[in-house]
């Protein structure tokens, strides 16, 4: 958590599915959006933190499914579990306290006597979870006589019943509003407590989360009915907490603007970036615009004008080179030309580009170094390399850059076949 030193400008803490995942939404603008937005003007200063009822298994296996960032911290398995950064290291101190009044072998005994409940697959069976499929009708009375007979063992146990169907059983200091509550409080003794914090949520075991004191929330317009009825029930009158019009990742986006917590206007959202004036334009927007440009150029959904290809030789500079990840080399203006060559080709079919990761540093006087990890997802699946890019501010037009080198490695397992349809 060392990327930047003192207070995240803001940390954005979000359930994944039906939350910042829409599945329903096939091919992923909203969750696009916010990636665009969240790199372009919040990656550089601010913390992106996951919260799931998944299991690192099933977690990792959505991100296999979509068009996901990385997030700084990772809270899984209904909050009983928090790793950081891309490696997922493990937070043991929260480990250690949720062992406190928790002993999952008498946890397992006393729900075998309930046949009403089934198991969930062995991969939601967590060292402090217990979970379980039951019917709604059957959920309230099980709960009850669950939570006595723990209670009469020793056990000090918490029960969360979410999405008309899951029951997990916890240590009662976990959950996700737990775990977010003990994340704000290591923040502040180490000096470092955001400056503001937005909760998003769409279930039952969400509601936790928009308990936590100063913590913005925003239930996503589809929320489920266990979590509005608790919003009517506990907070209604709570100015803090919204219900959004938008589904899931754009109702993230639209309690940003709400809140007044920063830009909220994705660049995914602008045609024509030469009219959108920005005030301190980071290098990640740089890069965001720049690949946008790029996707739409070969969606054909940009005007086949010659302009652009200038506007765009522009920006690179005149023996800039881009080392392919195959390791050929390549001067920037043939790269564009080559892209010339490619308008359209990718018109009516599945392609979308996108970045994750974006760092930056400062090496010289006008000077970036950038890194990220450029993704493309067409018919032919997902295809990712490391970039190292040096923009240069020194040559370029008023608040823009210049690109002077680009430096590309495939990512593991993440390499195209035909090498020669990855430009740029």
């Amino acid at each position: 958590m060392d990327r930047f030193n003192g207070s995240a400008r803001l940390m954005i803490v979000s359930d994944l599915d039906h939350t910042m995942v829409d599945h329903h939404d096939q091919d992923n603008i909203s969750l696009l959006r916010f990636n665009a937005l969240w790199e372009s003007n919040y990656r550089h200063d601010s913390l992106l933190v996951f919260s799931t009822g998944r299991s690192p298994t099933l977690y990792k296996q959505l991100r296999k499914e979509k068009p996901m960032l990385t997030p700084d911290i990772t809270i899984m398995s209904v909050g009983t579990e928090i790793t950081y950064g891309e490696s997922m290291v493990p937070d043991n101190g929260w480990e250690q306290f949720l062992n406190q009044k928790w002993d999952r072998n008498i946890v397992t005994e006393e729900t075998a006597k309930f046949p009403q409940l089934t198991l969930q697959a062995e991969t939601e069976q967590r060292p402090h979870k217990v979970s379980f499929y039951v019917d709604k009708d059957k959920a309230q009375e099980a709960m009850k006589a669950l939570s006595e007979l723990l209670e009469k063992r020793g056990l000090d146990v918490k029960i969360i019943y979410s999405g008309g169907i899951d029951l997990d059983i916890l240590p009662q200091g976990a959950g996700k509003g737990q775990a977010l509550a003990y994340l704000l409080k290591k923040f502040t003794n180490e000096g470092k407590r955001p400056t503001n914090t937005l909760a998003c949520g769409d279930s039952g075991n969400d509601a936790e989360l928009f308990t936590i004191p100063e913590v913005y929330g925003v239930m996503v317009s589809n929320a489920q009915e266990e979590l509005l009825q608790w919003h009517a029930e506990n907070a209604k009158n709570n100015p803090n907490i919204i219900h959004a019009t938008e589904r899931c990742a754009a109702g993230i986006i639209q309690a940003i603007g709400h809140f007044k917590l920063g830009p909220n206007v994705s660049p995914r959202d602008v045609m024509d970036f030469s009219k959108c004036s920005l005030e301190n334009v980071h290098p990640g927007y740089e890069v965001v615009k720049f690949y946008l440009f790029y996707e739409r150029w070969r969606r054909a959904e940009v005007d086949n004008s010659e302009q652009y290809i200038q506007n765009l030789k522009a920006v690179c500079y005149p023996s800039g080179v881009l080392v392919h990840p195959s390791g050929l080399e390549r001067p920037l203006h043939d790269c564009v030309d080559a892209m010339r060559k490619c308008y359209g080709d990718k018109q009516g079919k599945q392609f979308r580009v996108w970045v994750d990761r974006v760092t930056s540093a400062q090496i010289g006087s006008g000077t970036w170094l950038v890194k990220f990890n450029k993704w493309e997802l067409s018919d032919e699946g997902p295809k990712s390399c490391l970039a190292t890019v040096l923009l240069s501010s020194k040559d370029a037009a008023k608040d823009g850059y210049m690109w002077v080198h680009v430096h590309q490695t495939w990512l593991d397992g993440y390499g195209a076949n035909d090498q020669s349809s990855w430009l740029f």
